[in-house]
Formats: structure tokens, sequence, C-alpha cells
């Protein structure tokens, strides 16, 4: 059981960014952002969270489904996490999380970034779900 003190989850995110800063400290950067997701799996694992790779999420428009997307992991049933092996991150990356997050009706979102000389990380909040 993961200890979740004062943001909503964040002994989750706590977990799941140790885990990709181990990830990191280990590949470094520069590597395709599939190679951090196999890496990023193997250390969830070893740390007994569930997770789900590659989820596949439907996009309705007007209840009629329009597309189909992927979310990088969904950990616990709990929080989505992205990742992304690029130089910085640009406001693109952040819609993409908040449009996840409100589409597919998840409370908290991580964005991690591989592809920088120090892991980057940023936490996210659904403020369309009422706690």
């Amino acid at each position: 059981m993961v200890n979740d003190d004062k943001y909503l989850h964040s002994g989750l995110t706590s977990g799941i960014i140790g885990c990709a800063m181990k990830v990191h400290n280990q590949l470094g950067r520069g590597f395709p952002e599939n190679i951090y997701q196999r890496a990023l799996a193997i250390e969830l694992g070893r740390i007994d969270f569930a997770f789900i790779k590659e989820q596949e999420w439907s996009v309705f428009y007007d209840d009629i489904l329009i597309v189909k997307r992927r979310v990088d992991f969904v950990v616990e049933n709990k929080v989505m996490v992205e990742l992304k092996a690029i130089g910085d991150f640009i406001p693109a990356n952040y819609n993409q999380i908040i449009n996840y997050l409100e589409a597919f009706h998840f409370e908290v979102g991580l964005l991690i970034n591989f592809g920088k000389t120090s892991l980057e990380f940023k936490r996210f909040t659904n403020n369309k779900i009422k706690l």
C-alpha cells in the first residue's frame, strides 16, 4: 500500500518518479522513448506497482468514436504517465497530458522527460474532477 499524504496519490507519484530516476541514472539521455518505456516497466515491476503499458483509450466527440490514443502507463489505475525523450518540454506536451486526464477521467498525471542531463518531470491534476 502506498502512503498518500499531502497531495492526491503523492506516495504513488513519488514511487514512479523514483523508478524513472533509476532508469535515467543508468541509461542517461539520448535513447528513443521506447527504450525508457521498457526500462521503466522493469523498475515499476520491481516495486510491485500494478501498471498497464500503452493502454489504449477511445476519444469520443458527440458520442461518436473519433480516435484511439495510447497512454504510456497507467499505474495502479490511479496515475497516468506520459514519457518523453526530448530536449525541453513544450506547451503541446502539457496540453497532451491535460487533455488525456480530462478525456480519460484520471485525477493525476505525470509527464516525465528522459532527454535532458537530469530527469525532468511535472505533476498534473485534473481540475475538472471534484474530490
